[in-house]
């Protein structure tokens, strides 16, 4: 059954490929393929197009309509799921990676219209267009980032850390891949044109596996680990990282219910029943069985405004969170267990040099980096937890951020000398060299 589906979507993409419209093929589409998943339709395109069949990744995407009506009329008077709403993650994610596919098939007709010779006048605003559509392809840097520090560390969470690193690493080759064809794409025109699209199309292939991957794959996988608060979690760390090439038009905001305050004080007048003093008698078949209820005694939580003794001095914990944000580094803490446990707050997340968001806390600090660094950030931990060094300092010229950044893994050891875990600050200190003149004192 399987492969004669297959047989039909190649036929019915076929008939796209040499000009049929997709509302001709809609009747023959939903005859063979209502009642079948999504997930299974992108199966088979996927494979067709992996085959020399002669199917094009644009073939498929004219089927994205075919696609829309059948589902449409499956969905018919039903609520359309969170999933699928204005501003929600997952829509987001998709919506991205359509404007994603269209600069990546603009940059494949600009480099074929640049070769065709009735083009020779035009080849300077061809040129033009190729950079924008780069800069805007290049994007996917957000989309690859938001994934990887907000999707990852929840879906971690559940036990699912084997299909991230795998996908990060990938990503890294894609990121390669791209800056490789872009470098070459803005030596134009003295570069050569063909080799331009050589190097594009081996990112593009790579680049529209991942997309696949991502929609029927990982997304498929979030949408059934992830609940409710997951995904508003998701949304509300997403501004930090930024989209590609288009951002959420509304803020996404799921159906809850609310319960009055007239409920919970019945239910709580209800289980005030259950007492010591006042034991409820059950009767069963098996004879009578008494119940009480002891309600659990509520913690108090620890007055944030007190101060105690704190190394030289005293501090409340309100006031010990607000000196910490306000040194002028970025601090990063992970315990002894290789756990990340804390960061502070010195600067707003969109502004932070490393960026971090609340999910990433718990984290293993191994799946908080890029697998292409990872031995790295080991060997520093090892040097630090072994006592080979006390501290680990490294510097850069960003010149995005125009900062230069300075780096500083320091182990944090107690008063017998073991090992607690290691704390990293970062400063920018671009200042520094900026200063004008020997000293200043004018105040």
């Amino acid at each position: 059954m399987a492969a004669e589906r297959i047989e039909i979507l190649k036929d019915i993409l076929l008939d796209l490929h040499h000009g049929a419209s997709p509302d001709s093929v809609q009747e023959r589409f939903n005859q063979h393929f209502s009642g079948v998943s999504a997930l299974e339709i992108s199966l088979m395109e996927h494979e067709l197009m992996s085959s020399d069949t002669g199917i094009t990744f644009e073939d498929v995407m004219s089927l994205c309509n075919v696609h829309a009506n059948l589902f449409k009329g499956a969905i018919a008077g039903v609520e359309m799921p969170d999933s699928e709403r204005e501003g929600h993650p997952v829509k987001v994610f998709k919506d991205e990676n359509l404007a994603l596919r269209a600069a990546l098939l603009r940059i494949r007709r600009i480099i074929a219209n640049y070769t065709k010779p009735e083009n020779r006048n035009y080849q300077a605003d061809l040129i033009k267009g190729l950079k924008r559509q780069f800069q805007l392809l290049g994007q996917f840097e957000n989309h690859y980032t938001r994934k990887e520090k907000v999707f990852f560390p929840i879906m971690e969470s559940y036990g699912h850390d084997a299909p991230p690193k795998v996908m990060w690493g990938v990503d890294d080759e894609i990121r390669e891949l791209f800056d490789s064809a872009q470098t070459l794409a803005l030596q134009l025109p003295q570069a050569n044109i063909a080799e331009v699209s050589e190097k594009f199309e081996v990112f593009a292939k790579e680049f529209e596996e991942m997309i696949f991957k991502e929609e029927s794959i990982l997304l498929m996988i979030l949408l059934e680990i992830f609940t409710q608060d997951d995904w508003l979690a998701v949304a509300e760390e997403s501004d930090v990282y930024g989209y590609a090439v288009i951002k959420p038009a509304e803020k996404w905001e799921p159906d809850r219910s609310s319960f009055s305050a007239e409920q919970s004080e019945a239910d709580s007048d209800s289980r005030s029943e259950l007492t010591a003093e006042k034991p409820q008698i059950i009767e069963t078949p098996a004879g009578q069985f008494t119940i009480t209820f002891t309600p659990k005694e509520e913690k108090t939580a620890a007055d944030r405004t007190v101060p105690q003794p704190f190394g030289n001095g005293y501090l409340s914990v309100e006031q010990a969170d607000l000196l910490l944000n306000h040194l002028p580094f970025e601090i990063t803490f992970v315990n002894k267990d290789d756990i990340f446990q804390y960061y502070n707050n010195s600067v707003p997340a969109e502004e932070m040099i490393f960026k971090r968001t609340p999910s990433q806390i718990g984290r293993n600090v191994e799946l908080c980096h890029p697998p292409k660094v990872l031995d790295k950030v080991k060997k520093i931990f090892e040097l630090l937890r072994s006592g080979q060094r006390d501290k680990v300092e490294m510097w850069f010229k960003s010149e995005r951020l125009n900062k230069f950044v300075y780096v500083t893994y320091a182990a944090v050891r107690d008063d017998n000398g073991d090992f607690q875990g290691v704390l990293e600050y970062v400063q920018n200190i671009q200042p520094f060299f900026d200063l004008d003149g020997d000293y200043k004192r004018d105040l």
